[in-house]
Formats: structure tokens, sequence, C-alpha cells
């Protein structure tokens, strides 16, 4: 259940709005606090076709002019508020038949204005659940947002807002080109305080959290002040250009202590392209599983490379299996980009659609070889069976952000004597968030239906209902 909880929420960030019966799917690992946890929800928190290749310089902090790149961003980056209204239950009786009143919780976080025509980026914990989502920028105007999509796992959002006057972007740099030790400037809105700079340095790249999760993360990890309200803010350059989404700070305390991490541009970059064109995220893929290499894992599988991604397993049909790839062998770079864990490899491919070509270099029987690879689309399932219902994902105009929606319902105890429709979203199982059907059926398929004891429910009225099988 844990590997299970772990794959559904790696992006999620502990201490996210507590909502009542809605509880997390799963929490964070405890070193690290995502930055929702910048407040309560702390919900905090692209030009985008700007995909500059600019090259940015190091220097000692006194060389260096923050100034400029502070003036070309801060009135870029707007405060984002989310309202989520819940039936709060007024005692054990209400909580177990879903009844209550209605009471409405503030989030609040950043986000980053990428176009002039409204385009604004956050993380998807900063607006995930809401009712309604508000934008005020640092002028002090404020805005009903529209949420365009999300990309839970890589925790992005993408939100649209009207104004009568062209607005203040922050371009996109290249953030492959960003180096450890160059100066960086996070700037969001901490404490629920107004646009505020703080400055730093890379401290790492292509950072994963939860390493032997394999799951897509890969974060610039920054020495510059995140505090509650950052979530969603801008990491930028000295050139002034947007190199990350501050999303979670290292902390046992909920506020910065050392160290905070961002999502790269090009992979937030990439994301928005996708919603805009596609309506969703276009994830390519090389079609194999495996691990990172270290001294340990080297010795178990008798091999000499401590460096690396060891293929595991490849699958048919796949671009890898096509190109050749086999068990055993070890991807050392993917085009000019080298690596050297999972998270190199996750990284780079967050930036890439289906359809397009990498060379991948492998090494085999101790000699290197160059090979093309064509990236696959996912499939991801879109509905799910569960005691004889029949569930699907929710529409994107769905702001819930999670649930399954009951379509049909074959199930006469549930329909007949619990009430069940088609209608009712189903949005928990054993006290766990359901982000998807394909993490439901991911659980199914581990734990199977025999060990499923509570489901929640939102049911067409808006209500919340939990049910306790024994």
């Amino acid at each position: 259940m844990k590997k299970f909880a772990s794959l559904l929420f790696v992006s999620v960030l502990a201490g996210v709005i507590s909502i009542g019966a809605y509880k997390i799917f799963s929490e964070s690992p405890e070193k690290v606090d995502k930055a929702s946890v910048f407040e309560q929800k702390t919900t905090t928190p692209i030009n985008y076709v700007n995909n500059t290749n600019s090259k940015t310089t190091s220097a000692a902090a006194a060389n260096i002019d923050f100034t400029v790149a502070a003036e070309k961003t801060v009135h870029a980056v707007v405060h984002v508020k989310n309202k989520i209204t819940k039936i709060a239950p007024r005692s054990v009786w209400d909580l177990y038949n879903g009844k209550g009143k209605p009471q409405t919780q503030i989030g609040t976080g950043s986000g980053v204005i990428i176009t002039p025509d409204g385009h604004i980026v956050t993380n998807n914990h900063v607006i995930e659940g809401s009712n309604e989502i508000q934008v005020t920028l640092n002028n002090n105007k404020n805005y009903v947002a529209k949420l365009i999509g999300t990309d839970p796992k890589m925790d992005i959002a993408l939100l649209k807002i009207e104004a009568d006057e062209a607005l203040p972007y922050i371009s996109f740099g290249n953030s492959d080109n960003a180096k450890i030790g160059e100066w960086v400037l996070a700037v969001g809105n901490p404490f629920n305080l107004t646009s505020t700079v703080t400055a730093g340095i890379i401290s790492a790249k292509a950072r994963d959290l939860n390493e032997g999760d394999n799951l897509s993360q890969s974060f610039i990890q920054t020495d510059a002040a995140v505090n509650p309200g950052n979530s969603g803010g801008a990491l930028v350059n000295t050139n002034g250009e947007l190199i990350g989404i501050n999303t979670a700070i290292s902390s046992q305390t909920g506020s910065y202590i050392g160290y905070s991490f961002a999502v790269p541009s090009n992979i937030a970059q990439k994301i928005v392209a996708d919603l805009l064109e596609f309506g969703d995220v276009q994830k390519g893929l090389l079609g194999l599983t495996g691990g990172s290499l270290n001294s340990v894992v080297a010795e178990k599988l008798e091999i000499a490379e401590t460096e690396g991604f060891y293929v595991g397993k490849v699958f048919s049909d796949s671009g890898a299996a096509k190109a050749g790839i086999v068990k055993g062998d070890i991807i050392k770079k993917i085009d000019e980009v080298k690596i050297s864990n999972f998270a190199d490899l996750s990284g780079y491919l967050g930036s890439k659609r289906p359809g397009d070509v990498v060379n991948v270099t492998i090494l085999r029987d101790e000699e290197y070889e160059i090979v093309p690879v064509t990236l696959v689309k996912e499939k991801v399932a879109t509905s799910v069976k569960l005691m004889n219902m029949q569930l699907e994902n929710l529409d994107k105009e769905n702001t819930l952000g999670y649930g399954l929606k009951v379509t049909d319902n074959n199930n006469r105890q549930l329909e007949e004597e619990l009430g069940i429709t088609p209608g009712y979203i189903l949005i928990e199982v054993n006290g766990k968030k359901v982000a998807s059907a394909k993490v439901l059926k991911e659980f199914l398929d581990k734990y199977g239906e025999d060990q499923i004891r509570i489901l929640a429910f939102i049911n067409p009225e808006g209500q919340y209902e939990r049910f306790i099988f024994r």
C-alpha cells in the first residue's frame, strides 16, 4: 500500500489544505515538505514559445546585478487564491452519513504569467480541488482564472485570465543550460506577502526526492529562500529568464531551512505546450524499465559500472525494442545529456513527446553504441471496474482535480441499499485519494477488491458520502 501511495502522489506536497474528510492519498517523504507546506493548503505557489539557448554566467555575488532580473520578473509573478467548499460534519454521525454544513477553505500560492494575453503557470497542488481560482497581480488587480489543464505527476497547472491590456510576462530560459553554482532568484508570494525576491545558487540538478520509485522527478535544487506561499512561483536566472517553477522545500518545520526544489522550465514549457495544443500531456516513453546504478547495485549485478541506468526489461513493440536495446544494457547518454541516474533520464524525457527521436548511448559488453530510438505514447487507462461499477476519469471541465465518475452500476446492493448511482464521484479508497483510473487499476491489480474497506464519494448534490465495508 505504501508503494501504491508513493506512485500516486510523488508530487503532492505535504501540508496541502486539510479539507475535512478529503484526506490526501499519500504523504510526502518526511524530509521533504512540498511547497504547499508553505501555508495551510499552502497552495502556493513562460514567453512560452521562447525557449532560448542563452548561456548564463556565474560570478561572485558582489559582481552580479540582481536588480535587472528582479525588475523583469517581479510584476509577472502573481498571487493565486484557491477556494474550496466542503461539507463539514458536525458529529460522528454526520461524518458517517456524509452530512454537514458547507464551509469554505482558502489556500494561497503563486503563479507566473508566461504570455501577454494572460496564461499563467502554477503548481497543481496550488489549485487542486478548487471551486474558484482568483489571481491578484502585483498592481493589486484581481481576476477570476480559468483552469486550462494540469499535470499532477509533475505538479504543473496552466491557468488563463482575461485582462483588458497586455500583461508583463517572463520568457522561458533553457533549464538544460543552467549550471550548478549559478546565481538564481526565487520570486513568489511567501506568507501572503506581495511579490518577494530572494537570491541563491543552483545546488544540484536532476534531483529525485523519491529515489528508487522510478517516478518522473527531476528537480533543480537551490538554496534561494522559499517559504509558504512560494509554491508556483518563478525561479529565474540573472538574465530574468524562467528556468524553473518553485515547488517544494526540504524542511522539518514547514519553513525554509536550506534547500528548495523547482520543476525545470524545459519540462514546464513542454507541459504547457501540450495542454494548449492537445488538451492533455503527451508523454514520450522509451518503453523500458530498470534502475539507477551505484556501487551496491553494481556489486549485485556483478558489473563494474556505478553510473547510468541499467535496463531491466524492454517492452515488446516499444521504441527501445525496435532499436535493439536489450536487458542488461546500460544507458549512459541520451542525445548530449549524461545519464548518471534515473532522474537524469526521466528529466530529459519529460521534455519530449511521442514520435520524437533521441540518440541513446548504451554500454554493452564493454563497448559503447549509439542507437536512435523513436519515443512511443504512454497508454493510459481512462476507465476501470470496481465492485461491478464502471468508473471513468473526470472530464477536463471538472475542477475537483481527482476522482472517478460512476457511469454504470450493476451492483444492486450498492445502488439500492446505499444509493450509489451514475453521477456519483469516487474520491477515496481506504481513506486515500483516488487520482485516476490508472492508479485505481494498479491498486486493484496489486491488492484486489478484498482489501477495500472504505469508499468515499461526492454525490450529485456535491455532498460527501462515506461507506464502510466490514
